[in-house]
């Protein structure tokens, strides 16, 4: 962890082994983007074999795994990558806020958003509750809409309608 250019948040700094692939994921999304998940995921294990705090990695592994609905490897592969996060934070003593809106720290948030939703829809509420507040915790902005995404999916993404007209007091 540093503080931000800005001097008053903080950002992750990813092992060297992270920064040296990141190029890798660039073909890893063209791999996605061309329809070819499997390929995707094996360089993605590859790139992880070399570089296991490679969160972002997780991060697309635990996406790839969600979009075949295999929520149990979303899980893991999410959870990977919040917790590698949360080490480093505990290493740092939590420093606050992490905003989410830095490059650094996007695969974070990210990791935490997907565990959140995985955890939720194994009937783990509680758990996903504690990823969300967690997170809202070190940046208070919420921009991934962390809440509203648990709020939907416990109400089965239906709206919220008031059936019943609201009259002043006396009518």
């Amino acid at each position: 962890m540093r503080r931000a250019d800005d001097g008053k948040s903080w950002v992750f700094v990813h092992p060297w082994c992270a920064r040296d692939r990141s190029e890798d994921l660039d073909e890893v999304r063209d791999m996605i983007d061309a329809g070819e998940p499997e390929i995707a995921m094996d360089e993605l294990r590859w790139l992880l074999s070399g570089c296991a705090e490679f969160i972002a990695a997780h991060v697309l592994l635990g996406n790839l795994a969600k979009e075949s609905n295999d929520v149990n490897l979303a899980r893991g592969h999410y959870g990977a990558g919040y917790q590698l996060g949360l080490q480093a934070l505990r290493r740092a003593k939590m420093p606050k806020p992490l905003v989410c809106a830095q490059a650094a720290n996007r695969p974070f948030f990210e990791a935490g958003r997907g565990l959140a939703w995985a955890l939720e829809k194994l009937g783990k509420g509680q758990m996903a509750q504690e990823v969300v507040s967690t997170l809202a915790e070190l940046d208070a902005s919420d921009p991934l809409e962390l809440r509203l995404m648990l709020e939907e999916m416990r109400r089965g993404g239906a709206p919220i309608v008031e059936l019943m007209p609201r009259f002043p007091k006396g009518e």
